[in-house]
C-alpha cells in the first residue's frame, strides 16, 4: 500500500452532468431548502411560544423538526454548490464530517419516530392514565437515548471508514457521501465496514420497528373497537401525519439500504425522498393535518398583529 497514491478528495457525480438540468435543478432544490428551513423553523417557534403546545407529541415534534433542519443541511448546501461548480469535488474529510452527521441525524430520527408512536399508543389506548406515564422527565430521558444511539452509530461506522485505503476512482456515483457508495472505491476489502453497517441498521431495525408495529397495531385495533364515526376519524386524525412520516422515512430508508449498491438513478431518487423530501413534508403534515398546531399559528399571528397595532397605536399617542 505504499506504492500505492492515495486519494484525498472526492468528486461527487450528483443527479445529472447537463448544465441546463442542473439549473433547474438549483431552482428546484433551493426552493424545497428555503421551505424547510421555513416550515421548520415555523414549527420549532410555534411549539416553543404557545403554551397549548406544550404536551409530550409537541416536545418530541420539535425535535423532530430540529432534525429535519439538521438533516437537510447536512447534504443539500453542497448540492446546491455543485449544481452551480464545475468543481464537484469534497476533500474525503469533508466526506467523512457529512457521512457522519448524515448517519446521526438519520439513525437519532429513526428512534425519534418510534418514541412518538408509542406516545401516539399511550395517548389513544391509556388516555386516562397518559399524563401519568408520559412525563417531560421520561421526554427528555427518551429524546437523550435517541441522540446517543444515533451518535454511537454515526461514531462507529466513521471509525471503521478511517481503516479503508481510497486508491481508485474518486468520483461518488451520489449527490452526498453516504456510507453505502464509499465502499467500492476503497482498495482495501471493505467487508468488515458493509458487517459494521448492516449490523447498525438491523439493530436500529430491531430497536424501533417493533414498537411502531405494535403501537399501531394496538392503535388501529382501539380505532376499530369506537362505535361512532365521529370518535374514529377524531381518534384517527390525531396519529395519521404521524404514520405518514413513518412510512415516508422508513419505507424508502429500508429500500435503500437493504438493497446493495449499485449506483443507479433510483438510488439517488430513494436518497433524495429520506433526505430532503421528508425533511420538507413533516412540518407541512404535521400543520396542514393537524387542528391544534393550526389553533396555535392563529393565536401567533393575532397576537403579532395585536402587538403591531398596539405599537403603531403608541406612536400615534407619542405624536399627538
Amino acid at each position: 500500500m505504499k506504492n500505492v497514491s492515495m486519494i484525498t478528495e472526492f468528486v461527487l457525480l450528483g443527479l445529472s452532468s447537463d448544465p441546463q438540468i442542473q439549473t433547474m435543478l438549483f431552482v428546484l432544490f433551493l426552493g424545497i431548502y428555503l421551505l424547510t428551513l421555513v416550515g421548520n423553523l415555523v414549527m420549532i417557534l410555534v411549539i416553543r411560544v404557545d403554551p397549548h403546545l406544550h404536551t409530550p407529541m409537541y416536545f418530541f415534534l420539535g425535535h423532530l423538526s430540529f432534525l429535519d433542519l439538521s438533516f437537510s443541511s447536512v447534504t443539500v448546501p453542497k448540492m446546491l454548490q455543485n449544481f452551480l461548480s464545475q468543481n464537484k469535488s469534497i476533500s474525503m474529510w469533508g466526506c467523512i464530517t457529512q457521512s457522519f452527521f448524515f448517519t446521526l441525524s438519520g439513525g437519532t430520527e429513526a428512534c425519534l419516530l418510534s418514541a412518538m408512536a408509542y406516545d401516539r399508543y399511550a395517548a389513544i389506548c391509556h388516555p386516562l392514565v397518559y399524563t401519568m406515564v408520559i412525563n417531560r422527565p421520561l421526554c427528555i430521558v427518551i429524546v437523550s437515548i435517541a441522540w446517543t444511539v444515533g451518535f454511537l452509530i454515526s461514531l462507529l461506522n466513521s471509525l471503521f471508514i478511517h481503516k479503508l485505503y481510497f486508491c481508485r476512482s474518486n468520483i461518488i456515483l451520489h449527490f452526498s457521501c453516504e456510507l453505502p457508495p464509499l465502499f467500492p472505491l476503497s482498495c482495501t476489502d471493505p467487508i468488515v465496514n458493509e458487517i459494521l453497517l448492516a449490523v447498525s441498521c438491523a439493530f436500529l431495525g430491531l430497536l424501533t420497528l417493533p414498537l411502531i408495529l405494535f403501537s399501531y397495531s394496538r392503535i388501529i385495533s382501539a380505532i376499530l373497537n369506537i362505535r361512532s364515526s365521529e370518535g374514529q376519524a377524531k381518534a384517527f386524525s390525531t396519529c395519521s401525519s404521524h404514520l405518514t412520516v413513518v412510512l415516508l422515512f422508513y419505507g424508502t430508508a429500508l429500500f435503500r439500504y437493504i438493497s446493495p449498491a449499485s449506483g443507479s438513478v433510483l438510488e439517488r431518487v430513494v436518497s433524495i425522498q429520506y433526505s430532503v423530501i421528508t425533511s420538507l413534508l413533516n412540518p407541512l403534515i404535521y400543520s396542514l393535518k393537524n387542528q391544534e398546531v393550526k389553533a396555535a399559528l392563529q393565536r401567533m399571528l393575532k397576537q403579532q398583529k395585536c402587538a403591531s397595532w398596539y405599537n403603531k397605536s403608541c406612536v400615534i399617542l407619542l405624536r399627538k
